[in-house]
C-alpha cells in the first residue's frame, strides 16, 4: 500500500511488532544463558544451566514489559512519541530511573542464584552490574526501543490516516453521485422543465433561459467536481444560488431566500459540496411543506481566522426527517470537516426558539489560489 506520493506505508501491527520484541529478547536471553553456562565450564564449575537461563532471562526480558508499556502510554499521550527538546529532556530522565531500577535487579538476580546454586555463584559471587558502562549500555538499548517504537507508531498513523483518505473520497464520491441523481431524479427534472415551460409559454423567454443556465451549472459543477478536494467559497456559492433561483421558481412566494455573504468570505477555500446539501435539506425537509411563508437564509463571513457559515430556515425544526440525515447527508458532511480540519472545525445543528432549523459551520479561513 502506498499514499498519493507514492510513499509506502508500513502495514504495521501492534501485536506482530510485539511477538517480533519477543523474540529476539527471548534469543539474546538466551545466548547470554548460553555464554554464562559456557563459562562455568570453561573454568571447571560444573553447574546447573537454570540460574545462567535465569540470567539472561532478567537481562533481556525486562525489555519486553518496558516496550508494552511505552507503546500503552503513547497510544494515550500520542506525544510521547513525538520528538521535541521536552520529550528527550524527559525520556532521558525516564530511560536512567529505568536503567538504575534494571542494574538493581539484576544484582539482586545474581545474589539470589549465587545463594541457590553455590557452583554458579563461585563464578559470579562478585559480578557486579552497577558501573557506568553498563548504566550506558541501558540507556542506549532504551533508546533504541523507543526510537523503533516512535518510528512504528508514526508509520501506523500515518496508515490509519492514508485509509482514513480512501474512506472519506468513498463517501464523496457516493455523495456525488447521490447530488448527481437528486438532480437528474425524474421529479426535480419534472419540476424544473415544467417551469421553463411555464415561462416560454408565459413569454417569460429571458427568466426561462436564466432557469436552464443555473439548471446546466448545476449539473456541470457536479460532473465535474473531483473528491475529496476543496473548492473557492464562490463555486460552492454559485452552485447554491443556482440551485435556490431554480426553487425559487418552482415555488414562487411560497419561499423567499436572503443570502449574504461578505467579499472576504467569498475568497475562502472550503469542502465540495459542503453548503449544498444543507441548502437542499432546508428546502426539501423545511420549505416544501409549508403553503406560505417559507424562508432560507444562508450566511458567510471571515471572522479573523476562521470562516464562518450558516444555513437556516422556518421549517419543521429536528422533527423532520433531516435530523437522521438526506442526501449527502449530515455525518458525511461531520466526517469531511473531520477530515479536512481536524480538531478546527465547528459544526452546531439546532432549532432556534421560534422554530425551523440551523447548521453552522466555522472552518479555518483559507484563501484561494486565484485570489493570490
Amino acid at each position: 500500500m502506498s499514499d498519493s506520493n507514492g510513499t509506502k506505508l508500513l502495514p504495521v501491527r501492534p501485536g506482530a511488532a510485539l511477538t517480533v520484541v519477543s523474540l529476539i529478547s527471548g534469543i539474546l536471553a538466551f545466548e547470554v544463558a548460553r555464554e554464562c553456562h559456557q563459562n562455568l565450564q570453561l573454568s571447571g564449575f560444573h553447574a546447573s544451566f537454570t540460574p545462567s537461563l535465569l540470567y539472561g532471562c532478567v537481562i533481556w526480558l525486562w525489555w519486553i514489559p518496558v516496550t508494552i508499556l511505552l507503546w500503552n502510554f503513547a497510544a494515550r499521550w500520542p506525544s510521547i512519541l513525538k520528538p521535541s527538546a521536552r520529550m528527550i529532556a524527559a525520556q532521558l530522565a525516564i530511560s536512567g530511573a529505568l536503567a538504575a531500577a534494571h542494574l538493581l535487579f539484576i544484582q539482586y538476580t545474581v545474589r539470589f542464584a549465587a545463594a541457590e546454586w553455590s557452583s554458579w555463584g563461585d563464578l559470579y559471587r562478585t559480578h557486579r552490574v552497577d558501573d557506568p558502562e553498563h548504566f550506558g549500555v541501558e540507556i542506549v538499548i532504551y533508546g533504541f526501543i523507543y526510537g523503533i517504537c516512535a518510528f512504528l507508531y508514526s508509520r501506523m498513523q500515518g496508515r490509519n490516516a492514508f485509509v482514513q483518505k480512501l474512506e472519506i473520497e468513498r463517501q464523496l464520491s457516493e455523495a456525488q453521485l447521490q447530488a448527481l441523481q437528486m438532480q437528474m431524479e425524474p421529479h426535480f427534472l419534472f419540476n424544473t422543465l415544467n417551469a421553463i415551460t411555464s415561462l416560454v409559454s408565459q413569454r417569460k423567454t429571458d427568466e426561462a433561459m436564466e432557469t436552464l443556465a443555473h439548471l446546466n451549472t448545476i449539473l456541470r459543477t457536479t460532473l465535474q467536481r473531483r473528491s475529496p478536494t476543496k473548492v473557492p467559497f464562490t463555486e460552492e456559492l454559485q452552485l447554491v444560488e443556482s440551485y435556490l433561483a431554480i426553487q425559487k421558481v418552482r415555488f414562487a412566494d411560497r419561499i423567499e431566500i436572503d443570502i449574504q455573504t461578505t467579499s472576504e468570505a467569498r475568497k475562502g477555500l472550503v469542502p465540495s459540496f459542503l453548503l449544498q446539501p444543507l441548502v437542499e435539506n432546508a428546502v426539501r425537509h423545511g420549505i416544501e411543506s409549508k403553503k406560505s411563508g417559507g424562508r432560507i437564509e444562508t450566511r458567510a463571513e471571515k471572522l479573523g481566522d476562521k470562516l464562518w457559515m450558516r444555513v437556516c430556515d422556518n421549517g419543521n425544526g429536528t422533527s423532520s426527517a433531516r435530523s437522521q440525515g438526506h442526501g449527502i447527508g449530515l455525518n458525511n458532511i461531520k466526517e469531511r470537516l473531520s477530515f479536512f480540519y481536524p480538531d478546527m472545525h465547528q459544526l452546531e445543528i439546532e432549532s432556534p426558539p421560534n422554530g425551523g432549523y440551523q447548521v453552522t459551520i466555522q472552518i479555518p479561513f483559507e484563501e484561494g489560489p486565484a485570489c493570490n
